[in-house]
């Protein structure tokens, strides 16, 4: 009996084996994330990784390709919408917004750890996943925000005298150079610093 080809294969078999495999990979990263929110990303490798998820390296490897790639999907998932605590107020400041993602970070510093390597990794060369997630993730946090700034500019909540592009990009490096930080010194005035931002954003500052 001829052995049947996946290209040829029953399409409910095949359909099937997609939504394991998707599980499966789903029950990787899930772990994966439990793993770099107890001990972030230092001094480690794949074969490390299989090993405390409970995999094998080949399944890693199968599912994300190299070590880069499974970051860069760890940070991406552990901050999907789904797993966030609460969003944050719809009226609040780009500075509030970045105060309430510093509160909630405290909590998973092996996550902030995480992050902080793959932006680091994306200045080096030969690291085209971490650039492509640092490039695109810069790029939407400071559209999202600028729009954030013209919104309350006209609703007289933010000094209107400032460029919102501007606005945006300087909180985002506030907020990533507190950041870091306070990874290495956890007595750094990290909401204080924030919080005289947002202070000086506001209209009669």
């Amino acid at each position: 009996m001829p052995v049947e080809s996946a290209e040829h294969a029953d399409p409910a078999r095949r359909r099937g084996a997609y939504a394991k495999g998707i599980a499966r990979r789903q029950e990787i990263l899930d772990r994966a994330i439990e793993v770099f929110a107890e001990r972030g990303s230092d001094r480690t490798s794949l074969r490390a990784i299989a090993r405390e998820v409970g995999v094998t390296h080949a399944a890693l490897t199968h599912y994300f390709g190299s070590l880069e790639e499974l970051l860069v999907a760890v940070y991406r998932e552990s901050y999907a919408p789904g797993r966030q605590s609460a969003p944050p107020a719809p009226d609040a400041t780009p500075v509030e917004m970045m105060i309430e993602s510093a509160r909630t970070n405290r909590a998973v510093p092996g996550l902030v750890q995480l992050y902080s390597t793959l932006v680091a990794s994306a200045l080096e060369e030969g690291h085209p996943a971490a650039r492509a997630f640092a490039t695109d993730r810069f790029s939407r946090l400071r559209d999202s925000l600028a729009d954030t700034v013209r919104q309350q500019q006209e609703q007289g909540r933010m000094r209107g005298d400032v460029d919102p592009d501007a606005v945006a990009a300087l909180v985002v490096a506030a907020s990533d150079g507190l950041q870091t930080q306070w990874l290495l010194d956890d007595t750094a005035p990290q909401h204080e610093a924030l919080a005289l931002l947002d202070r000086l954003l506001r209209p009669g500052s």
